[in-house]
């Protein structure tokens, strides 16, 4: 390239920078010498700052449309007062109209030859002119740095329109002069090779990012020439885009379905959206992403989540969670697309429920508490597991599962027409679980199933009557010291107090603290034995355990039954009294017989190396010690001596007999008056200690009706004490309203009935605790 002319000379300037930016646009690939490059660069400057415009007339310097003649009298006197600056700044206009109207002339040219591009070689052509320009635009940019540094910025800071930096010049002129008269080719060939793709075919991907790049790049803010946007690409690129996405699919869609079955759809519809996924990955913008997605969900699910729905129920019954969780993921991206499934899940899940029960229990009579809580469990562990694999644990779809569960393990064939009988059973279960046994899970093993036992009691309604039942469970396991694990035991009472709270657990860890405590008090006595009585007496002394029990924390109430005890059994619970008086004056001690029981020697028996030892209730000892004065005695003279009712003294002759210790005459004979025991010298029994201390149907029975009762009337208090809580508080209220709020307080114990409440608060009024004011109120009474 020659030498760049001199400054003055501007036409020959021009002549030689548009020789160097046609050589910048169309041969970069030659080179560009140093010389060359430093030449172009000076011209610049040349041009900007040549003093000749200061001789120089018309309205403007060179160019096509440059006057060179000279100018009247009054406009030589402006020209001639210009300054240099002044001078610059009409030879910048100049110099950036020039360039302008040189990018026009070639982008002219690009898009003729474009025509004879169609398809993938137009999106060649394109990006092979697109590259080539924008790389020359850089290197112009660097070369007409003066005129923005100077004439460029002047403009801007002055608020003209449509001036840019060259680089941004150029970028311009490419969207005004080619993009906006083949972008819809563009688009055309882009649409037709994304189909390809989604048809199969292997494509040039990097050609479509470059065309997204170069939209893109096209986004100009008109506002602030520094910033960009996205205008263009979401225009011309983004919205052409997804409807084409829309058609496709829909198109496929409506086939596919018509042609195969819902399970297969589900799986193209799923596959189809990581594919889009991918793309926009790989070579679309991330902008798209959000709308993308949300059109291709609107075609593959939205308009089929009729048909999907519909499936629903036939893959919960034959338990397809694969294809249930596929379903799940795809109606959980569309607005609402989950609400119909959820219902028909607690539906399907509650008739589940419903169908176990009724399985074990066919007639709805009692049955065992392992089998009744374990097929709650089964249930519940199915669908637990199905909303955590298949659902990914969603919280309303866990609300669905507990709403079933608490329904079905509320109300179905063992309960009948009461909720109560759910907790009875799960008490029991949890007692069989904590009691002493040949059966007797590990401790590990225990611990697990304990938080089987609480996922239950989570749906109990009458969590108080699980309350009372396994208070009087836990009762019997600390007084017959038959608890498997003290750890265990401890464990399920902060289970109990995490889910209810202290109130509901308190009396229960009053119970543990009496049995520590008595452990003390018989460790003292012991001692005191020592020191009150001689050698002869301790030998001949029975070795007893005693258990001092708080009347207001244990569930335990009074014989029911005279009794006298033996004289053996008398001395000792007097000495025990007289030990405890000294230690605690001014207490009552009311001697549970009922709940006592000890170890006798069979002496009596022939044909034994070992004596047999029985394990007997008090009031079993004092019936078999009759025995040590004779063989055999009458009804009459055993009901005499223990003062037994027949209630207890029957059944436990019953055991005697049933088990051959005593055999009765004459043969066959019911226990009543005239019927004789004789003791039976040749008992044999294949366990060296033989348990006798069996309770009795009609007890357990007894037990239940009287614990029954005991919630019944626990509940008429609660309902009181809460009314007059929340009135005490209020002092005035509507009588709804006491009721509803009295429901509120009271529900997570139980769920009381309407007119339990409104009896409540009948027999209030009558207590002179509240009083009937005007408009339904109710006031509260000092």
């Amino acid at each position: 390239m020659a030498p760049a002319p001199n400054k003055e000379d501007l036409v020959g300037t021009w002549d030689y920078l548009e020789k160097g930016v046609d050589q910048i646009m169309n041969r970069l690939g030659e080179g560009v010498t140093m010389d060359t490059y430093m030449g172009i660069y000076t011209a610049v400057h040349n041009f900007c700052t040549s003093q000749k415009a200061m001789n120089t007339g018309g309205g403007g310097i060179i160019g096509n449309n440059s006057h060179r003649g000279g100018l009247d009298g009054h406009r030589s006197q402006v020209r001639n007062m210009l300054t240099s600056d002044d001078t610059a700044h009409l030879l910048g206009e100049d110099l950036y109209r020039n360039l302008k109207n040189y990018l026009k002339s070639h982008l002219a040219l690009v898009f003729n030859q474009s025509k004879s591009h169609t398809d993938e070689a137009l999106l060649t052509f394109y990006i092979r002119e697109w590259n080539r320009y924008t790389t020359a635009a850089k290197y112009i940019h660097h070369l007409f740095r003066y005129l923005n540094r100077h004439w460029v910025k002047r403009e801007v800071d002055e608020g003209k329109k449509d001036v840019y930096d060259v680089y941004t010049l150029h970028l311009v002129e490419w969207r005004e002069e080619l993009f906006m008269k083949i972008n819809s080719n563009v688009m055309s060939s882009v649409l037709k090779m994304v189909e390809k793709q989604r048809h199969g075919e292997t494509i040039e991907q990097a050609q479509i990012k470059s065309i997204v790049d170069s939209f893109v790049s096209l986004g100009l803010d008109e506002t602030d020439s520094t910033k960009s946007t996205l205008d263009v690409y979401r225009y011309y690129f983004e919205r052409p885009f997804l409807a084409a996405t829309n058609a496709f699919y829909e198109q496929e869609s409506a086939q596919f379905v018509a042609e195969n079955s819902v399970v297969e759809y589900m799986k193209k519809a799923d596959q189809r959206l990581k594919e889009e996924k991918e793309h926009v990955e790989m070579y679309l913008h991330p902008d798209i992403m959000n709308p993308l997605m949300k059109t291709c969900l609107e075609v593959l699910v939205t308009a089929h989540s009729v048909l999907l729905r519909d499936e629903f129920q036939v893959l919960l019954d034959n338990d397809r969670q694969a294809d249930l969780a596929r379903m799940y993921q795809l109606l959980s991206r569309i607005t609402g697309g989950l609400e119909p499934l959820r219902t028909r899940f607690e539906s399907h899940v509650r008739k589940a429920g419903l169908a176990a029960i009724d399985k074990v229990a066919p007639d709805g009579d009692s049955l065992d508490p392992k089998i009744y809580v374990d097929s709650l469990l089964e249930v519940h562990s199915q669908y637990q597991k199905l909303v955590d694999e298949a659902f990914g644990g969603e919280s309303e779809f866990v609300r669905s599962l507990d709403n079933a569960c608490k329904e079905f393990v509320n109300r179905n064939k063992v309960c009948k027409t009461g909720s109560t009988k759910s907790p009875e059973l799960l008490a029991k279960y949890t007692d069989s679980l904590l009691k002493k046994g040949a059966k007797s899970p590990e401790e590990a093993d225990l611990e697990n199933m304990l938080i089987q036992v609480m996922t239950v009691f989570k749906y109990i309604e009458d969590k108080d009557v699980f309350q009372k039942f396994y208070s009087r469970m836990l009762a019997k396991r600390l007084v017959h010291t038959s608890s498997a694990s003290d750890e265990a035991e401890t464990s399920m009472i902060g289970k109990l107090k995490e889910a209810c709270g202290f109130e509901y657990t308190n009396k229960l860890q009053r119970m543990f603290q009496d049995i520590i405590t008595s452990k003390d008090l018989n460790s003292n006595y012991k001692d005191w034995q020592l020191k009150v009585l001689d050698d002869e007496d301790l030998k001949k002394a029975v070795d007893p355990t005693y258990q001092i029990l708080g009347t207001g924390f244990w569930p335990l109430q009074p014989p029911n039954t005279a009794f006298i005890p033996p004289q053996d059994i008398v001395k000792t619970y007097e000495r025990f009294q007289k030990f405890y008086f000294e230690k605690h004056s001014g207490r009552k001690l009311t001697w549970l017989w009922q709940l006592c029981k000890g170890e006798m020697k069979a002496n009596y028996i022939l044909n034994t190396k070992v004596p047999y030892t029985f394990q007997v209730s008090t009031y079993q000892m004092g019936m078999l010690l009759l025995f040590n004065d004779a063989d055999v005695v009458s009804y009459d003279d055993i009901e005499k001596a223990t003062a037994l009712s027949s209630d207890w003294l029957d059944p436990n002759l019953g055991v005697f007999v049933k088990a051959r210790v005593l055999l009765v005459e004459p043969e066959g004979a019911k226990p009543e008056h005239g019927t004789r025991y004789r003791l039976n010298h040749n008992f044999k029994n294949k366990k060296i200690k033989v348990n006798l201390n069996i309770a009795v149907k009609s007890e357990q029975k007894q037990e239940v009706e009287d614990t029954h009762k005991n919630i019944e009337e626990d509940r008429k208090l609660l309902m009181q004490s809460a009314i007059v809580r929340i009135m005490k508080s209020r002092k005035k209220m509507k009588h709804v309203q006491l009721v509803q709020e009295t429901i509120n307080q009271i529900k997570s114990r139980f769920t009381p009935k309407i007119p339990d409440i409104k009896k409540s608060i009948d027999q209030l009024i009558e207590k002179e605790y509240l009083e009937r004011l005007e408009s339904e109120e109710l006031g509260y009474l000092a």
